[in-house]
């Protein structure tokens, strides 16, 4: 069995730069999606599928590694809520008018969506959910992020990351197009609700795990409301700072975090017991 010392070599500590590192990569991964499908013109359909390859490339390299990389483990992070903004799209947009950019009839090649809407979408990416969940319960595998240490787990825990990005990219739309709060709106109220979390996090009768898996579904949809206060005109509430400005401040902010986090992972690498990184000295061995 694996150590729980070998567990922080794939996963990392859920840390308050953890959660602003979330926000980070799901609000770039927001205004990258709608750089691909809206501003490049690429449309949902292809923009989803060379984004969902792109995805489990990236999940194949954090899968191989033997140990906790911060730039393997935040690129999945990022493409998963790529992936889930236009897949996200995609189910709850066509080609109506609205979804549209101006005088444009068509957005990219392929379908153009499935029109579901965002309650429909959202019912339906709450089951899947719902249904990875279950399979991890039936699995006996435990659901705590400090915990997972097989392949198994981490592929559940992966698989949930990517649903609950596509559920919190239509949660965020529905919020800021269809809800009447706007983007500013929206954030504050899905701001408001991680705070409560936070204060739950206080009481004994409410499990972390629940908690943790809370706010990771709700910090999708600040990301989404977010981009969409970063990118959308002025006149429908937004900024109008565009997709491709701010997803390079953002991929910025997200790439020095995570330079500084691999920098405190290398450090802790040299100065921990080699029993904390089982296959350290197998690596440096080959090396040599």
């Amino acid at each position: 069995m694996t150590t729980p010392a070998s567990v922080t070599k794939k996963l990392p500590e859920v840390t308050l730069a953890f959660w602003i590192m979330k926000i980070a990569a799901t609000t770039l991964g927001e205004t990258a999606g709608d750089l691909f499908a809206q501003t490049l013109k690429l449309g949902y359909f292809l923009t989803t599928v060379a984004l969902f390859l792109v995805f489990v490339v990236t999940l194949v390299v954090q899968l191989r590694s033997a140990r906790y990389n911060p730039f393997f483990y935040w690129t999945v992070i990022l493409s998963t809520s790529m992936a889930g903004t236009t897949t996200s799209d995609f189910m709850n947009r066509d080609a109506g008018a609205e979804y549209l950019p101006d005088g444009a009839t068509r957005l990219g090649w392929g379908p153009q969506g499935l029109g579901l809407g965002y309650p429909e979408g959202a019912a339906i990416l709450v089951s899947v959910l719902l249904l990875v969940f279950l399979g991890w319960k039936l699995s006996g595998m435990t659901f705590r992020i400090t915990g997972i240490v097989t392949f198994g787990g981490e592929a559940l825990f992966w698989s949930a990351i990517l649903v609950s990005n596509t559920l919190g990219t239509s949660m965020g739309d529905f919020l800021s197009d269809s809800s009447g709060l706007g983007y500013l709106g929206g954030a504050a109220l899905v701001t408001g609700a991680l705070l409560l979390l936070v204060v739950l996090m206080k009481v004994p009768a409410v499990p972390n795990v629940l908690l943790f898996w809370i706010a990771f579904v709700l910090t999708r949809p600040l990301g989404a409301t977010a981009g969409d206060l970063l990118t959308k005109p002025v006149a429908k509430g937004g900024l109008n700072l565009g997709t491709a400005g701010s997803s390079a401040v953002l991929l910025a902010v997200l790439f020095g975090m995570t330079a500084y986090a691999q920098l405190k992972e290398r450090r802790a690498a040299r100065t921990a017991p080699a029993s904390a990184y089982p296959g350290r000295e197998a690596e440096r061995a080959a090396r040599r």
